[in-house]
């Protein structure tokens, strides 16, 4: 099958006013995330917030985390961003990391260590020949990408009627081949945080990996808790955790893409690293899948992370967990049921009698771009600082959405597969 080449590289070059002007033009039509339309994708803290991020990433953009010799700088930029991270997840003195390009990146490498720990330690018992992951239904779709570029089963088992990980369902699950067990902290869908604590029961009880993926909730539940909220355990807190994944790129407020991936000790991440000698360039180690590492990304974060420190966290995440009180509230007076007891930033919300995917799809027409759940249907949001300002636009976009859904005999299939989650 042939295709047009419609675009080629142009025989002279063009000035940076005529390409930014394009490049500006060329986004008018993007998601309007800098008016607080979006729910996801983007992570919106303030403009205090995304000047550091620029900065700091413009100062190490050409460096590379692949260098540690060559750029010490960036090696200790990254070491004190895990250090940062782990003192607000329990991390103790034998906890590691590294910095990742995003979630998806820290899952693969955390199954990576899981499967090449069973192997070495011969933890698999029995027919080991098919190894498995076992896994909550709301889990993310990392693991399913993870589990099939390294062939591996990933056991999906549906939730509990509260939507939270069915730990007896996923212990009955497991056998000689299993060689992790994972919870989120929240679920992406629901915005719920996975008993934890039962999960790391099982996991010492077995002897079994238990992957906690905080991806979402790593940087924003310990600062809710410190705002006084009854958040669970987790982290590195309970027992029986051996790894977390923690995206810096979402509430850590950093620049894409940064994420953690953190181990219980330097013996289990010793799995997910790559050391090759066999080629004439010499040994060549590396933590992750990544060669190169954007210097910019390390630098960003680390910048960030020291700008706001644990008191501008805490003021941030404040601005969240109110933008999803007076949302819960607001759906509430409109007839929606809110999915579970949500404490962090995300929130999913269903209705009885109303197809919510046309809802959905008025408020699209109104210019917002959030997402929906697809078991149950519901509408869902990932709330950032900023949208605390437009919570009630929001609401009454909602309440004009749904009178025109009610209004109309055009009924829409809601059909999910445009959309794209994060």
């Amino acid at each position: 099958m042939s295709t047009t080449m419609t675009t080629k590289l142009p025989k002279s070059g063009r000035t940076w006013r005529e390409l930014e002007t394009e490049m500006v033009e060329r986004g008018m039509s993007d998601a309007r995330w800098r008016d607080g339309k979006t729910a996801v994708y983007v992570f919106n803290a303030g403009e205090d917030v995304a000047h550091v991020q620029k900065q700091a990433y413009a100062l190490y953009m050409s460096e590379n985390g692949l260098g540690p010799l060559a750029f010490p700088s960036l090696k200790q930029m990254e070491d004190e961003v895990i250090s940062m991270g782990l003192s607000v997840l329990h991390g103790t003195a034998e906890c590691v990391g590294n910095i990742t390009s995003g979630g998806t990146d820290s899952i693969t490498m955390a199954v990576k260590a899981a499967r090449d720990f069973s192997r070495s330690a011969d933890h698999t018992q029995g027919d080991a020949n098919r190894l498995n992951v076992i896994v909550p239904s709301s889990a993310h779709p990392a693991f399913d990408k993870a589990c099939a570029m390294m062939d591996i089963e990933l056991r999906r088992i549906p939730v509990r009627a509260d939507l939270l990980a069915d730990v007896a369902a996923m212990e009955q699950a497991v056998d000689g081949g299993t060689i992790m067990i994972v919870g989120s902290a929240p679920s992406f869908p629901y915005g719920l945080i996975d008993p934890i604590e039962e999960l790391g029961t099982v996991a010492s009880k077995q002897g079994i990996w238990l992957h906690v993926d905080a991806c979402v909730g790593g940087y924003i539940a310990p600062f809710v808790r410190m705002n006084g909220a009854s958040v669970p355990p987790f982290d590195f807190e309970v027992d029986g955790v051996s790894s977390m994944s923690a995206d810096l790129h979402k509430y850590g407020y950093c620049a894409k893409g940064a994420s953690t991936v953190l181990f219980r000790s330097n013996e289990l991440r010793q799995h997910m690293v790559f050391d090759f000698r066999d080629w004439p360039g010499g040994r060549m180690i590396t933590p992750t899948l990544a060669g190169t590492r954007p210097g910019g990304a390390i630098a960003a974060a680390w910048a960030v992370m020291n700008h706001l420190g644990i008191e501008g966290y805490c003021e941030k995440h404040a601005q969240v967990t109110a933008a999803r009180e007076a949302i819960e509230e607001g759906v509430d007076e409109l007839g929606f049921d809110v999915l579970g007891q949500p404490q962090l930033g995300i929130i999913a919300f269903s209705h009885s009698d109303l197809d919510v995917l046309a809802v959905y799809k008025q408020m699209y027409q109104r210019g917002w771009f959030t997402a929906f759940t697809t078991e149950p249907q519901a509408l869902h949001l990932m709330l950032s600082p900023f949208h605390a300002k437009v919570t009630s636009t929001y609401l009454d976009d909602l309440r004009s959405s749904i009178a025109a859904v009610r209004s109309s005999s055009e009924q829409t299939s809601g059909d999910s597969s445009s959309v794209r989650y994060a």
